[in-house]
This record gives C-alpha cells, sequence and structure tokens, in this order.
C-alpha cells in the first residue's frame, strides 16, 4: 500500500511538473542557445535552405553550427517521434525542448546520470549513447568558442 502512495505521489509531480512550462530565458546559455538552433534549423527546413550559414552567425563558429546540426539530426534520429519545437520567438518551451535542454545541461556538468535519467523511458536505451556523444560535441564545440 505504501508504494502505490509513493507512486501516485511521484506520478502526481510529474503531472504537475507537466503543467507548468519551462520558459526559454530560465535555461543556461548553452541549452537555450541550442533550442533556438533547434527552432532556427526547423524553421530553414520548412522553406528548404540550409541552416547553417545563418547558426554560424549566431552561435559565432562554423563548428559550433555544423555540432548544432549534428545533434539536430541525432536527435531527430534518436526519438521516439518528430520533434516539437515553438516558434521562433516563443519563450516558452515544448516538452521536448526542456528536455533536451535538460540532456545538454547534464552533459555541460559532466552528469552521465542526469542525462540518462531525463530520457528514460523515452529514447530506446540502445541510442543513448550516440545523443550522449552528440551533446558532448556540441558542449565541447561551445566552450570553445567562449
Amino acid at each position: 500500500m505504501t508504494q502505490s502512495r509513493s507512486t501516485s505521489a511521484t506520478s502526481q509531480a510529474v503531472i504537475e511538473r507537466l503543467a507548468r512550462p519551462l520558459r526559454l530565458e530560465s535555461l543556461d546559455p548553452v541549452p537555450a542557445r541550442f533550442v533556438y538552433a533547434l527552432r532556427l534549423i526547423a524553421l530553414h527546413e520548412r522553406v528548404g535552405r540550409d541552416p547553417v550559414p545563418e547558426l554560424a552567425v549566431r552561435l559565432r563558429s562554423v563548428e559550433t553550427a555544423a555540432k548544432a546540426l549534428a545533434l539536430g539530426q541525432t536527435i531527430s534520429a534518436t526519438w521516439p517521434e518528430n520533434i516539437h519545437v515553438s516558434c521562433f520567438c516563443s519563450p516558452i518551451l515544448t516538452h521536448d525542448e526542456a528536455t533536451i535542454a535538460a540532456l545538454i545541461d547534464s552533459a555541460g556538468h559532466c552528469d552521465r546520470h542526469g542525462f540518462e535519467a531525463a530520457v528514460e523511458g523515452l529514447v530506446r536505451p540502445d541510442r543513448i549513447h550516440r545523443l550522449w556523444e552528440g551533446v558532448l560535441a556540441l558542449v565541447a564545440a561551445e566552450a570553445r568558442t567562449s
């Protein structure tokens, strides 16, 4: 009986957290820049243009732009469904954007456990390593740009 109450309380906490949308300005700089990059990639994809030139200007580095694009492709390949992104000017994060920001934040702090916890039940376990490597590559490129 105690475990069912605990599970119920945990479920309720998750529902309450999901009901409160995360705002872009609450993110650290690296995850926030990647969310913007992801939105920009989606926008360019819709109009059939190469996002790298604009990403390079906004991210201040061709290398970081390339790593952001590669990470976007990795996320698309590992995510269980299409990634939902907000419009470019929205301060509210989608659940996918919030999860991706948590991944980047965890990797930036070398927190593999937190990284895996953020995608537990969402991304197949055999795909997590590829996602981890892509996020680490972006974080390293961002560090070289700073």
